[in-house]
């Protein structure tokens, strides 16, 4: 299939079709989610994380499934894990635009207000020349975090009269800000420049509209800056994502089920909250012990999302090895999901994390839907890039795997006479 042919300008998710094809059934779909999870090849065995990882469990399930491969949003374009969440939820992330900052402060539990913008910050590590060394301080832990917010906040820094400021710790060096006031606008240019050897950028709005907002945000960057000014390796920080709350349609209405999100990271139960997914509260650190926090709500759910962080973080710290680890412990946790009797088990990622590049990229993503009631296998004997690329699913948009899912599951009525 040519980029041409796969690409559609005018396409999005027909949640109206849907709505009306839509029939009750007492099937159970689980979303697996390995962030990050597709690679590159390396060069001294061609092998990618996932093709190098030693996965029985799933092998066996893309024999017995189908397998294919994914644009999170379109051919050529590297994806942001909002968008790229949306889309395997089946929201077309060009139509439906979500940033990072709503992500973050739902997924803490911040109660959000239609007067809001939110930035997801990042604690980063400046040089004596105010260049960033580390985008993300040495990975500081969530405790070394939390004592930074309560030291900026207790600076009680004031932009303007009627502007409310809000400043919580989400996880490691991850932080979320919420400015809170009238006619503010979130159309705002991070100040992340990507990488390192550089400062920080100035926030610059993309209208005429959210130019107050941008000159709030850096007037509250700079006094907040001064104030961790001296507590290395954080004494810096970056802002990603402005935003406000998009009002996405909820999948309860869309799709008739009862959602659930079991995640680890607070932004990724977010984005689950966002389109109406209940957060199930769970004491989870490894991916055994999510699994089992599925067990003690199966009964509870149509639909659970699963989410793990750790593909994507070990991909871009470019450490092959441990990538292909963390996918090694989601197989050996398997057995424990798939005693709950699925009847529709979907395993992809978000988007793909090469850790020869250290970050994002724009390859299609590794899939697999394991349905035995209702499946066309195709010849495939593992999971990995070059199965998934000759799959029987073929190239498909993200946004395409939930209507798959709901027809493997039997709750997508006939189309017409």
């Amino acid at each position: 299939m040519s980029a041409d042919s796969f690409y559609n300008p005018s396409r999005m998710s027909n949640f109206a079709l849907l709505k009306d094809l839509i029939q009750p059934a007492k099937t159970k779909i689980v979303l697996l989610v390995m962030d990050g999870l597709g690679g590159l090849p390396r060069a001294s065995d061609d092998q990618t994380e996932l093709e190098a990882a030693h996965t029985p469990n799933l092998d066996r399930l893309a024999r017995e499934g189908c397998l294919g491969q994914h644009y999170p949003v379109d051919v050529g374009i590297t994806s942001g894990s909002g968008p790229g969440h949306l889309g395997l939820f089946g929201y077309d992330p060009i139509h439906y635009e979500i940033g990072r900052g709503v992500l973050e402060a739902v997924g803490i539990g911040f109660p959000l207000t239609g007067r809001d913008v939110c930035a997801r910050g990042n604690f980063c590590s400046l040089d004596a020349q105010g260049n960033i060394s580390d985008r993300r301080a040495g990975r500081i832990p969530t405790s070394t975090c939390e004592a930074l917010v309560k030291k900026i906040n207790a600076a009680n820094i004031k932009v303007a009269d009627g502007v409310e400021i809000f400043v919580e710790p989400v996880q490691d060096y991850r932080f979320v800000v919420v400015m809170r006031g009238d006619g503010l606008q979130a159309n705002i240019d991070e100040t992340d420049p990507q990488r390192t050897g550089v400062p920080p950028l100035t926030a610059l709005a993309r209208d005429a509209a959210s130019e107050r907002t941008a000159a709030l945000f850096n007037s509250w960057i700079k006094q907040a800056t001064a104030v961790i000014a001296n507590d290395h390796p954080a004494n810096g920080m970056t802002l990603r994502g402005f935003a406000s709350d998009p009002a996405l349609p909820k999948y309860k209405d869309v799709y008739g089920l009862n959602a659930g999100v079991i995640a680890v990271y607070p932004m990724y139960r977010g984005v689950s909250s966002l389109v109406g997914m209940d957060v199930i509260p769970h004491h989870a650190h490894s991916v055994a012990e999510e699994f089992e926090t599925a067990a003690t709500v199966w009964n509870d759910y149509d639909f659970l999302f699963i989410h793990v962080k750790y593909t994507d973080s070990r991909g871009e710290d470019g450490n092959f090895d441990a990538k292909a680890k963390v996918i090694e412990e989601v197989d050996a946790a398997l057995p424990g999901l798939m005693g709950l009797k699925p009847d529709v088990l979907v395993v992809t990622g978000d988007h793909s994390t090469p850790s020869q590049l250290k970050a994002h990229s724009w390859h299609p993503v590794p899939l697999m839907i394991w349905a035995p009631a209702t499946v066309r296998r195709d010849r495939s004997e593992s999971f990995g890039e070059r199965a998934c690329a000759h799959g029987g699913l073929g190239t498909i948009h993200a946004a395409d795997i939930m209507p798959l899912a709901l027809a493997h599951a039997g709750r997508l009525a006939k189309y017409g006479a």
